[in-house]
């Protein structure tokens, strides 16, 4: 999500959290709404679909104590009338630099950061407060601009993960349709590879218009943009170095990816005009509840129903990981609810938390509850009483 979109999104409110929301108050409410509006849990549900995906943007931002600092500090900006407002020109605006955190309002205006989401590639000082200003009065494209893309446009797409396959991580197949590489011109745009500088502009890839004392600069009409003239134009791809097709790759999510977490993979988005880089592909990764884990960061919780026998007594029990079931060893009195640790069995070395559960025989027989009333009667005669200090006892 590049900051220019931010401009119009209150992920706070997305979120249902003040704007003083500690990380973790943001996390149990992101997790709350996600399982509460996530797709499998709403089939067909439109409405729900929509607030999942702003719940998992506004985390995206939120989430990351970097974004949201920037997010906050654009925020107040335009809450302050320096960025948006005021007559003339914007108050607050800078031509250079940037405000404390870094937060760059040339991001703002499409310079050439890059980002999630963009229909096209970076413009290198195109598009930014800089030309703006420079094409107004006159101070032309600058020496090694262009106004054709730097690289290719990135692309997002999503996808949806078995519980498993995301804690685990793994491997999958993707079928994207955009701009690959020509194969007739190995991308370059040029049959023979033979190019020159553009006349018209002198490589600049701007022309400017004088009006007055005002210049306005704009793409060259001969060379589009790219400073340089193809002599012999590819057919298949009328000189551009790109054709639109599908293609598969090969995706690899990373063990422990969260729900609605994006993985970027550099290089893989969409080819860039005339043999520029590639742009990147961001994988927004969904992921189905699982049956019998639940997650708090890394850590994996399963709650486990045993017997009274086995609380009181103390026992050994065998309780599900991701891989192999392992034995816990469950000490002698342990009240139902309390959640016992073993170590290194969640998510990348994180931890295995199980809840023991009591779970109350329904079908006793006849030998069975003639055992359980010799054993309550015992429990009295020995002075148990289970509502001992219970406050609604007074």
């Amino acid at each position: 999500m590049a900051e220019r979109e931010w401009v119009d999104k209150d992920y706070y409110a997305d979120l249902g959290v003040s704007k003083s929301a500690s990380r973790e108050e943001i996390r149990k409410a992101y997790r709350t709404l996600a399982r509460e509006n996530h797709p499998d849990t709403n089939p067909g549900n439109k409405e729900a679909e929509a607030r999942f995906k702003r719940v998992a943007e506004a985390y995206d931002v939120l989430g990351d104590e970097k974004k949201r600092a920037e997010y906050d500090e654009l925020k107040t900006m335009i809450r302050n009338g320096g960025g948006f407002g005021g007559a003339g020109f914007p108050g607050g605006f800078q031509t250079q630099g940037s405000y404390s955190s870094g937060f760059n309002l040339n991001d703002l205006f499409g310079a050439a950061t890059g980002g999630a989401g963009r229909s096209s590639g970076g413009f290198p000082g195109e598009g930014g407060l800089g030309d703006i200003f420079g094409g107004l009065f006159n101070s032309g494209a600058g020496a090694g601009r262009t106004a054709r893309p730097s690289r290719g446009a990135d692309v997002e797409t999503e996808i949806t993960l078995d519980f498993r396959e995301a804690a685990l991580g793994t491997t999958i197949p993707l079928q994207l349709t955009g701009d690959a590489p020509c194969n007739t011109c190995h991308g370059s745009g040029s049959l023979s590879g033979k190019k020159h500088t553009c006349k018209t502009c002198n490589g600049s890839g701007f022309v400017t218009d004088q009006r007055g004392h005002f210049g306005l600069s704009s793409p060259c009409p001969d060379c589009h943009g790219t400073g340089e003239i193809i002599e012999d134009p590819c057919p298949d791809c009328r000189g551009t170095g790109t054709v639109r097709r599908s293609r598969q790759i090969t995706v690899r999510i990373p063990a422990g990816v969260m729900d609605g977490q994006k993985v970027r993979l550099a290089g893989q988005g969409e080819a860039g005009p005339n043999g520029k880089p590639a742009g990147d592909l961001f994988v927004t990764v969904h992921t189905r509840p699982d049956k019998v884990f639940e997650r708090e960061g890394n850590d994996l919780t399963v709650t486990v129903p045993v017997s009274f026998a086995e609380l009181a007594l103390g026992d050994t029990i065998t309780v599900p990981t991701l891989d192999k079931p392992v034995r816990l060893k469950v000490p002698a009195g342990t009240r139902s609810g309390r959640t016992l640790r073993v170590r290194g069995r969640g998510i990348n070395g994180a931890d295995l938390l199980v809840t023991v559960e009591i779970k109350i025989p329904t079908n006793l027989d006849d030998a069975a509850k003639s055992a359980l009333r010799s054993y309550a009667q015992a429990e009295k005669a020995a002075g148990f009483d289970p509502r001992d200090g219970w406050e609604g006892r007074k």
